[in-house]
């Protein structure tokens, strides 16, 4: 019975030996750019439409495969949250960041952009609990579906969004192509995010349960 076990071991402890081997030889994350350093006016492009340069995946459990292709970011369905996360340094407050995304398939969020608050993160969920809801996750605890900055919208499967999110001193503001969507004050609320989401901080883009693409992705200082 020892023999037998050490056996069945063998296999087990070669494969975790390949699978360590394979994660030693993954090329370690290049940081983006310090966008930090970004002047008043300033615009800095976050995707170059060739290459993850400046993103990692999230390193969310049970995640599905990231690519590029056809100038925009594919971010596959996976067991649950599959994302994208900025690698570089960033403005906290007085900035704006745009991207457009898609929902390719599925039925939940095709963009939650998390994103610095000063000191707190905060995500917009777009298109969660069910495919529709729109708004800020968390507030005073409270998720998008919860709280005051919720509401409820129409998105097709295959058809971009502009999806724009600026952050000042005192107030978030968020649009999706024209309309406003969140016009929030929130210097006397707690600002948070689901702990599900930690791994988009401090900027990150990811879906749940869904497969979407992300292009234009863009930062201006205020």
């Amino acid at each position: 019975m020892i023999h037998h076990r050490l056996a069945l071991s063998i296999p087990l402890l070669v494969w975790l030996a390949a699978v360590s081997a394979a994660r030693a030889e993954e090329p370690a994350a290049k940081p983006g750019p310090a966008l930090d350093k970004l002047k008043s006016g300033q615009t800095a492009d976050l995707f170059d439409g060739k290459t993850l340069a400046g993103w990692k995946t999230s390193d969310f459990a049970g995640h599905g495969p990231i690519k590029v292709e056809d100038r925009k970011i594919m971010i596959e369905t996976g067991t649950e949250l599959t994302g994208i996360t900025w690698t570089g340094s960033l403005p906290r407050v007085d900035y704006e960041i745009t991207l457009e995304a898609m929902r390719v398939e599925g039925h939940d969020f095709f963009c939650g952009l998390t994103f610095p608050v000063g000191k707190s993160p905060c995500t917009l969920i777009v298109g969660g609990w069910g495919g529709s809801t729109v708004g800020l996750s968390s507030i005073d605890g409270m998720d998008a579906s919860e709280n005051e900055t919720g509401s409820y919208h129409s998105f097709k499967e295959n058809q971009w969004y502009t999806i724009r999110v600026r952050v000042t001193d005192k107030e978030i503001k968020a649009w999706i192509d024209k309309e406003q969507v969140v016009d929030f004050d929130y210097s006397e609320r707690k600002i948070s995010i689901r702990f599900e989401v930690d791994p988009s901080q401090p900027l990150g883009i990811a879906t749940w349960c869904t497969s979407a693409a992300v292009r234009n992705i863009r930062m201006k200082k205020l």
